[in-house]
């Protein structure tokens, strides 16, 4: 199984899935945004962009380390990875239910002025971050949240977030 974190930049994903993990037995973190690094390291580059996820190579090849990991070690496979673009969503869990991976898919919201705040709070301010906030309000209008179960952060603990996670997956 896949318990997929989504959300903006800022939410929280990757401290959420490190306590996932831990109150899920047999479970792994596994941050896509890694397949991402690993292609922008490719010399000479590949044609520019302004995100990783628009390579199309990016979306199976998520799928298939997935699919190898989850082979090779069975349990759960905790991934903290924002995706706004719905195509890009549909060709990860359609990619997924091929090779007949359950995925439980969660999206850490939070009010804007939340995230802002807690982005503006940074050590070093994430321009990159900030950008997302609004293609992550339209994606949440518009198909996110109807594609996923909503766990509301604006007011819980990221140790709060991942009990209320954990709870759900288990059942």
């Amino acid at each position: 199984m896949i318990v997929w974190l989504n959300g903006t930049h800022g939410v929280g994903k990757t401290t959420t899935s490190a306590l996932v993990q831990r109150l899920i037995p047999d479970s792994r973190v596994f941050d896509a945004e890694k397949v991402g690094e690993t292609l922008m390291d490719i010399s000479p580059g590949l044609p520019a962009t302004d995100n990783f996820q628009h390579w199309p190579p990016w979306r199976p090849l998520v799928v298939e380390t997935a699919r190898r990991v989850l082979d090779y070690t069975g349990g759960v496979l905790v991934m903290p990875m924002t995706v706004l673009v719905e195509q890009y969503w549909r060709e990860i869990s359609t990619g997924l239910a091929h090779h007949d991976i359950p995925v439980r898919h969660f999206v850490l919201h939070a009010d804007q002025d939340i995230i802002r705040g807690r982005i503006l709070g940074e050590h070093a301010v994430s321009p990159f971050r900030l950008s997302h906030l609004e293609p992550y309000a339209e994606a949440a209008r518009t198909w996110l949240h109807g594609a996923a179960e909503v766990v509301d952060t604006t007011h819980l603990t990221p140790a709060q977030a991942a009990q209320q996670i954990a709870g759900a997956v288990r059942g």
